[in-house]
C-alpha cells in the first residue's frame, strides 16, 4: 500500500526508443497514476558533456611507485619531496606525535614542532611572526577575510586579475558588510594607485601573487608596496611560487624586493611546493597574527597541520639554510626549458622564477601536447580555462634544482614532438579549409 516503484518511460522518435531525459517517473499502486519529478543530476550530466566537448574535463591520474616519467609538472622546485632528510624527519615525528594533529590549533593541534617551525620560518624569512596552516589555500582565505573584517566598516580590496584561485575565492568570501572588491589589470601599478586614490572606504587591501602560478611572471612588488603605503593600504603577497625559489637563499620575492620586514606587508607561503611537503603559513607583523588567531575562521575551525608535515617543513627550511644554491639551480633549469621551447619556435615567455608556460591556445591542443609528452616519458602540466583565460591554454613546465643534463635533453626532444604535432595539426586545418 502506497508503494512507489521506479521505472523508465520509453518514448519513440523516428522509430527509436530512448528514456525521457531530465526527469524520473514514479508509479503509485495506491492511486494507479504516473507522476513526474525533476532529475536533479541531469544538469550535472549536461554540463559535464559540454566540458568534455570543449576539452575542459579534468581526470585524476594516480602516480604509482616506480614511475620513471620525467617530472616537469609538479611544484617540487627544489626536489625535496623525496629527500631522505625530510622523510626521516616526518617518520620521527609520526613516531613521537602520531599521524595527525588531533584537533584545531587552539585545542590540541599545536605541538612543540609547530612552534619550532613558526619560529624558524619567521627567522629565515625576515618576518616578525609566522603562523602555520594546514594548506596555503586556507592561509589565503583566512588572511584576506580576517583582515577585511578587522579593518573597519568600509574596506576596498584591490586584486590583480590573474591572481590564484585561492586569492580570488578569498576576495569573494570577504565581500559584503562594507567590503568592496575591485579587480585591476594584470601587474598594472597605475590602476592599483587609481583604485586606492578614488576609494571612499577607509581601509584597503592590495592583494597579489608574487609569482603568478601559470605563466610564471613576477609581480612589481616594490612598486605595489610604495603605492599601498602612500594610500594607507596593506599589501598581501602570495609567495606560493616564489618562496624557496627567489630571494637570497630562497627567502622569497618580497625579501628580494626589500620589503619582507615592512609591517604593512603580509605574506602567505606554501610548505607544499619548494619545501616539498604539505601546509601553508602566514608571515606578518605582530599585529596580524593575533587577529588571525582570534578571528580567522580558517585557523580557528580547521584541524592543525599534521605533525609529520610540520617536521618535514622544518627539515626543508634547514636544507635551504645549508644549501642556499638550490633556488638558483631551479631557476636555471626553468630558463633552460623555456630556451629549448623558444628555440623550437614554440610560444613561451622567459620565466622570472621556476615556471615556464608553453602557450598553445586551444584546450584540445594543450591536451594533445600533454599526451605527446607523456608518450615520450615526460609529465607536463596542462592548464586550461578557468585556470587561464580563454585562448591561452598551455603546457606548464617547472624547473627543478635536481634536473640533469640528460633530463633537459629528454625534455627538449619531447618539446620537439609537441612542435611537430602543432605544425601537423595546423597544416591539416589549412588543408581542410
Amino acid at each position: 500500500i502506497g508503494e512507489r516503484r521506479h521505472f523508465s518511460i520509453m518514448t519513440r522518435a523516428g522509430g527509436a526508443e530512448f528514456p525521457r531525459q531530465g526527469a524520473t517517473w514514479h508509479y503509485s499502486r495506491m492511486h494507479g497514476s504516473v507522476s513526474q519529478t525533476p532529475d536533479p543530476l541531469a544538469p550535472l550530466r549536461t554540463a559535464a558533456a559540454a566540458r568534455d566537448a570543449a576539452g575542459l574535463r579534468r581526470r585524476l591520474v594516480p602516480r604509482v611507485p616506480g614511475d620513471t616519467a620525467l617530472d616537469l609538472a609538479s611544484n617540487d622546485y627544489l626536489g625535496l619531496s623525496g629527500d631522505p632528510r625530510l622523510a626521516a624527519a616526518a617518520a620521527a615525528a609520526a613516531g613521537t606525535w602520531g599521524a595527525g594533529a588531533t584537533g584545531s590549533r587552539l585545542v590540541t593541534g599545536t605541538t612543540a614542532l609547530h612552534a619550532e617551525l613558526e619560529e624558524d620560518l619567521a627567522d629565515f624569512a625576515a618576518a616578525r611572526t609566522a603562523l602555520v596552516f594546514s594548506s596555503g589555500y586556507l592561509a589565503n582565505l583566512t588572511v584576506v577575510t580576517a583582515l577585511a573584517a578587522a579593518l573597519g566598516e568600509g574596506v576596498l580590496i584591490v586584486s590583480d586579475e590573474r591572481n590564484h584561485a585561492s586569492l580570488i575565492d578569498a576576495c569573494r568570501l570577504a565581500r559584503g558588510r562594507g567590503v568592496r572588491l575591485q579587480v585591476t589589470p594584470h601587474a598594472d601599478v597605475a590602476a592599483v594607485a587609481a583604485a586606492l586614490a578614488s576609494r571612499a572606504e577607509e581601509g584597503a587591501l592590495v592583494v597579489t601573487d608574487a609569482v603568478f602560478s601559470v605563466v610564471g611572471d613576477l609581480a612589481p612588488l616594490a612598486a605595489l608596496h610604495a603605492v599601498a603605503r602612500r594610500h594607507g593600504a596593506l599589501l598581501v603577497v602570495d609567495e606560493a611560487h616564489s618562496f624557496g625559489v627567489l630571494g637570497d637563499g630562497g627567502r622569497g620575492a618580497a625579501h628580494d624586493a626589500g620589503i619582507a620586514a615592512e609591517p604593512d606587508v603580509v605574506r602567505t607561503i606554501t610548505l607544499s611546493k619548494a619545501l616539498g611537503g604539505q601546509g601553508g603559513a602566514v608571515l606578518a607583523a605582530d599585529e596580524v597574527t593575533p587577529t588571525l588567531v582570534d578571528t580567522g575562521r580558517g585557523f580557528i575551525f580547521d584541524t592543525g597541520l599534521a605533525p609529520p608535515s610540520a617536521a618535514a617543513a622544518l627539515a626543508a627550511v634547514r636544507v635551504l639554510r645549508a644549501e642556499p644554491g638550490l633556488p638558483g639551480r631551479a631557476r636555471r633549469s626553468a630558463a633552460r626549458l623555456a630556451g629549448a621551447a623558444a628555440d623550437l619556435g614554440l610560444v613561451v615567455a622567459p620565466p622570472d622564477a621556476a615556471v615556464a608556460a608553453v602557450v598553445l591556445g586551444d584546450p584540445h591542443a594543450a591536451l594533445a601536447a600533454q599526451r605527446a609528452c607523456a608518450a615520450h616519458g615526460v609529465r607536463a602540466g596542462c592548464f586550461r580555462p578557468p585556470s587561464v583565460p580563454a585562448g591561452a591554454a598551455c603546457l606548464r613546465l617547472t624547473g627543478r634544482a635536481t634536473l640533469t643534463e640528460n633530463d633537459l635533453g629528454v625534455a627538449s626532444r619531447a618539446l620537439a614532438i609537441v612542435r611537430d604535432h602543432c605544425r601537423n595539426t595546423a597544416n591539416a586545418g589549412r588543408n581542410t579549409t
